[in-house]
């Protein structure tokens, strides 16, 4: 049952990837905690090693389409690394249980961004 819901989970955030730019923090996080069991750090971790090829995927076909913006995007790449290997190291001190916190709360905020404001 294991890799039948790893399968499903890879499904669902390929769908949301391509469809909302999104599907490792919002869909495969919270599916393999609770799915699979994984603690949040390791949902975290492996949730970033499949976000690189459904990422690619997903640019490629988007650049396809011609709905990239290839300037704005080489001048997030810089400090998105940087940023993406600062905050990975600091993991290490955050508690699993503030992470989920934290993590729970930045879904709200960005929900209720989404529903109530243009």
């Amino acid at each position: 049952m294991f890799y039948v819901y790893a399968g499903l989970i890879g499904l669902l955030s390929g769908l949301t990837s391509g469809m909302f730019g999104v599907g490792g923090g919002i869909v495969m996080v919270p599916a393999m905690m609770f799915l699979l069991k994984l603690d949040i750090k390791t949902a975290i971790g492996t949730s970033l090693a499949v976000m690189i090829p459904t990422a690619c995927m997903g640019a490629f076909k988007h650049h396809q389409l011609d709905h990239v913006y290839w300037r704005v995007a080489l001048a997030v790449i810089p400090l998105g690394v940087a940023g993406s290997f600062v905050s990975s190291w600091l993991t290490k001190f955050v508690p699993s249980g503030e992470l989920k916190r934290a993590f729970g709360g930045l879904l709200i905020l960005v929900g209720a961004r989404l529903l109530f404001f243009k």
